[in-house]
């Protein structure tokens, strides 16, 4: 079933008459068309993109099938006015989490004799969190692009390099590799600057310690979302016991991970041994979070997690546990995982360097060290 089949079926449970989008992610999620400038008006029986003369003829190309192109010549508001009144529509919901109050007051003074409502924007997140497998494909080969960029970037860092430098060189492989766009702003962050989880990168020379890269591709609308920490120099015993602990806390939460796995139990899982090896208080974000058109999705893999929140068919989220030293260093190793349609769980990576595949034994997981030897 397509997107606006689930979406009309959730509609038609939920008595609604019509809903508004105007988010570019949603619009593509529901159409398969990515454009930015329009809107849809879903219907319980009719799908419309209203676009321009600027997209019509690719839209018409592109558009899922069932999908109705229109290109109002008088405007698309007052085209969405007119369709709401033919079809008796009292009641229309929108994005609640993409709206301005602005845009509110100015929808609410042109659609005369709709009441506007929220719960666009939560009834689509529920139906983005579940992805089919054609959907857990397309961020495969996002992540494809994002582990292709990690082996190229290992192969050309130099001490002259700037933090900015690293960042770029990760972009511009990532967009030669087929990336559409990035999901995100390039992290890359050495010495003490990787202290910072978000750390902006500098335009200064590498720092030797650790060089914490957190980067992701969008391919087909869909992202990837990837961090690797290396060394640059030698690794002493306690850069070691950082990186190593950080492994070992991502492996112990990866081996558990399962349909029916509890969201909070698998934080509990990482954030267990982080502190039992003595860096409480070093590791302040949650373990992870859904992808997938969005970059931050749900379910979150949190602290704050409800008990009834577990891994579902469908769920696509990131392990990424981290230590970080305020004004020394971090660390921090990102992978995602998905559970498929038949519910056993797939991973995204095996870089070579770093195999993360599920089932992979704590021992030799343990025993992985990139970061013990000398990068540059």
């Amino acid at each position: 079933m397509s997107h606006i089949k689930n979406l009309q079926a959730a509609m038609k449970e939920n008595n609604t008459e019509a809903i508004l989008i105007s988010s570019e992610i949603n619009q593509r999620y529901l159409s398969n068309f990515a454009y930015t400038d329009g809107f849809m008006l879903i219907l319980p029986d009719e799908a419309l993109l209203l676009t321009d003369f600027r997209y019509v003829e690719a839209a018409k190309e592109s558009a899922d099938e069932g999908m109705q192109v229109l290109t109002p010549e008088k405007g698309a508001t007052d085209a969405i006015c007119t369709i709401l009144g033919e079809h008796n529509c009292a009641r229309v919901a929108i994005e609640e989490d993409n709206i301005s109050y602005a845009t509110y007051e100015r929808y609410r003074k042109t659609f005369v004799g709709s009441t506007l409502e929220g719960g666009a924007s939560a009834l689509l997140t529920r139906l983005r969190l579940h992805k089919s497998d054609e959907e857990l494909e397309k961020i495969a080969r996002a992540q494809s692009v994002t582990d292709a960029a990690f082996a190229h970037i290992l192969k050309v860092l130099t001490p002259e390099m700037t933090e900015i430098d690293v960042a770029l060189e990760l972009e511009m492989f990532m967009r030669r590799a087929g990336a559409q766009s990035l999901a995100f702003d390039t992290i890359a962050v050495s010495g003490t600057n990787s202290s910072r989880p978000h750390g902006v990168p500098r335009p200064v020379k590498l720092e030797r310690g650790f060089l914490t890269m957190d980067f992701g591709a969008r391919v087909d609308g869909y992202c990837s979302d990837m961090t690797r920490t290396v060394v640059l120099g030698k690794a002493d015993e306690e850069i070691k016991k950082v990186y190593n602990t950080v492994l070992l806390a991502q492996t112990v939460a990866l081996e558990a991970a399962a349909e029916g796995v509890s969201c909070h139990a698998l934080d509990t899982a990482a954030r267990n041994v982080i502190h039992g090896a003595g860096y409480k208080g070093c590791f302040g974000h949650s373990l992870g979070h859904g992808v997938g058109m969005y970059i931050h999705e749900e379910p979150r893999l949190s602290p704050k997690a409800d008990n009834a929140d577990v891994l579902e068919r469908g769920h696509v989220v990131t392990f990424e546990p981290g230590i970080y030293i305020e004004g020394k260093y971090g660390c921090r190793i990102e992978d995602m995982i998905g559970i498929k349609a038949d519910g056993t769980v797939m991973t995204f990576v095996v870089d070579g360097r770093q195999s993360h595949t599920v089932g992979t034994t704590l021992r030799e997981m343990a025993a992985i060290m990139y970061a013990a030897g000398e990068v540059i």
